[in-house]
C-alpha cells in the first residue's frame, strides 16, 4: 500500500469506511499513524476494528482538537455535516484520500500525475490515458473516482504514472496535489446542492489548477464559459497550457470504443495528456484503436435482429446523454430515474435522431410530458418494459439506447445496477 513516513505518530480521524475509506485507516495504521474511525455500517465498522492499530468510535463524541485530520468519504457533504463543522472550528482539516496521496509522494519513487476532473467525460478519459501508458509500456496505476483506492495499491516503480479521476467533491478534500498534468473536460450545471451555486461549482474545478506549479501542464476544454474563462486565468503559462476547442472534426472510424463527437473532445484532451507525458505517436495511434471503453458508456452490449443496444447507464445528467444521442443516427431511447432537473435541452440538438422515446422511473410522467412535442412517447414506467417494447417496434440498423439523464436511485442501487438490469433485459430478448 502506498504510505507516507509524515503520518506517522499523528492523530486522523476517519469518517466513511467503505473501499477508499478502509484503505484509508489500512494505510494510516501501516505508517504508524494514530487511527479512530466510523461508519453507520456495523459491517464496515467490523472490517475497519479488524486492522492493527484502529480503532472504532463514534465520531460525534470524538474531540478534534490536535488531529492531524477530518478524512471523510467523497459522499459526506461538506456543507451541512456536524462533524465537518466541528473539525473547522478546531482548526482540523477536512481532507479525503488523494489529500493523502498527494502528502505521500515525495515517499514514492520519482513518478508523474495525470488529475483529470470535469462534469462528464472523465472516466473514458482517465481509462483512455491509462490504456495510452500502457500501450507505451510505461507503468501506470488508474485511480481516485475510478478504480481500485489509491492507498490501497503497490507503488509504481520509477517512472510510473498515476491517473486520477477527480469529482469536485475529491478536490474539495485536497490541498495539496500538485498534477504534473491537470485535465478539466468542461463544466456543466451538477452537484448543485453541495455548493453555493454553479459558480461555486465551478470554483472546485478550478482548484486543480491553483494546486499546480506554473510550469506544469494545463489541458482545458473550452467549450463552456467556466472552462473557457479558468483557461484564460492561466493564460500566463504559455506553451504548457493546451485548449481543446469544441466541433474539431476527427477521423474516428479507427477508434471503435470512440464515436461521437463528445469521444472526439476526451480524445484530444487524451492525446495532449499523452504528448505532454513524452508517449511517442506510434503509440497513440494503437492505443486509439485499441482502447475498449468502459462499461455502461455508450457499450455496444448487443445486437439482436438486426437492431443494436447500447448501454450508457452512466449518463446521469442530461449533458452525458446529449452525446449518445448525437451519434447514432435513428434511436429507440429510454430515458428516466430520479431527475437532477426538469429539463432536457442539453439532449435537444439530437432530439431529430430519436425515432421514440420510451420513459421510465420517477421522471417518467414528467420527461414524457416535456418530450411528446417533439416525438413519439410511451411512458414504459420499468426498463424491463422498456427493453420489451422498443425491442417489438425497433427496426434493422436502428439503436435501442439506454442513456437516462438521470440517477438511478428511484428503482436502482446504482448506474451500475441499472445498466446490469438492461443487460439482462436485452439477453432475454435471443
Amino acid at each position: 500500500m502506498i504510505v507516507a513516513s509524515a503520518w506517522s505518530g499523528k492523530r486522523y480521524a476517519v469518517l466513511g469506511l467503505a473501499r477508499s475509506g478502509l484503505a484509508t485507516v489500512a494505510a494510516l495504521a501501516s505508517a504508524g499513524a494514530h487511527v479512530v474511525a466510523w461508519d453507520t455500517d456495523p459491517a464496515a465498522r467490523e472490517r475497519a476494528a479488524a486492522i492493527d492499530g484502529v480503532i472504532i468510535h463514534d465520531l460525534a463524541d470524538l474531540r478534534l482538537d490536535g488531529a492531524a485530520g477530518l478524512v471523510v468519504s467523497p459522499g459526506v457533504p461538506l456543507n451541512t455535516h456536524p462533524l465537518v463543522a466541528a473539525a473547522r472550528a478546531a482548526g482540523v482539516p477536512v481532507i479525503g484520500d488523494i489529500e493523502l496521496f498527494a502528502e505521500a509522494r515525495a515517499d514514492l519513487p520519482p513518478h508523474k500525475v495525470v488529475g483529470i476532473t470535469g462534469t462528464n467525460g472523465k472516466s473514458t478519459t482517465t481509462a483512455l490515458i491509462k490504456h495510452l501508458c500502457d500501450t507505451a509500456g510505461l507503468p501506470t496505476l488508474m485511480g481516485g473516482n475510478i478504480g481500485l483506492p489509491i492507498l490501497g495499491a503497490e507503488p509504481l516503480p520509477d517512472g510510473g504514472v498515476y491517473v486520477l479521476e477527480l469529482s469536485s467533491y475529491q478536490i474539495d478534500l485536497t490541498q495539496s496535489l500538485d498534477c504534473d498534468v491537470a485535465v478539466l473536460l468542461n463544466i456543466t450545471p451538477d452537484h448543485l446542492d453541495r455548493y453555493d451555486g454553479f459558480d461555486g461549482y465551478a470554483a472546485s474545478k478550478a482548484r486543480l489548477f491553483a494546486m499546480q506549479s506554473a510550469t506544469h501542464d494545463a489541458v482545458i476544454g473550452i467549450g463552456d464559459a467556466p472552462s473557457a474563462a479558468i483557461a484564460r486565468s492561466l493564460s500566463a503559462r504559455g506553451e504548457h497550457l493546451t485548449k481543446i476547442a469544441p466541433g474539431v472534426c476527427m477521423d474516428q472510424r479507427g477508434w471503435p470504443s470512440l464515436q461521437g463527437p463528445h469521444n472526439a473532445q476526451n480524445a484530444l484532451a487524451a492525446i495532449a495528456v499523452a504528448q505532454a507525458l513524452g508517449i511517442a505517436e506510434v503509440d497513440i495511434d494503437r492505443g486509439l484503436a485499441s482502447f475498449r471503453g468502459l462499461p455502461h458508456r455508450m457499450e455496444q452490449i448487443g445486437s439482436v435482429g438486426g437492431v443494436a443496444y447500447v448501454d450508457d447507464s452512466k449518463a446521469t445528467n442530461p449533458e452525458s446523454a446529449a452525446p449518445a444521442l448525437a451519434a447514432y443516427p435513428r434511436v429507440h431511447w429510454i430515458v428516466g430515474g430520479r431527475a437532477k432537473g426538469d429539463d432536457l435541452d442539453a439532449c435537444a440538438p439530437s432530439f431529430g435522431h430519436v425515432v421514440k422515446v420510451y420513459t421510465i422511473g420517477e421522471a417518467g410522467p414528467r420527461f414524457a410530458t416535456v418530450l411528446a412535442p417533439h416525438m413519439p412517447v410511451e411512458q414504459a414506467g420499468t426498463l424491463a418494459a422498456a427493453v420489451a417494447s422498443a425491442a417489438s417496434q425497433a427496426k434493422p440498423g436502428e439503436v435501442v439506447l439506454l442513456s437516462p439523464a438521470c440517477a438511478s436511485f428511484d428503482q436502482f442501487r446504482d448506474y451500475e445496477e441499472r445498466g446490469a438490469a438492461f443487460r439482462a433485459a436485452v439477453e432475454a430478448l435471443t
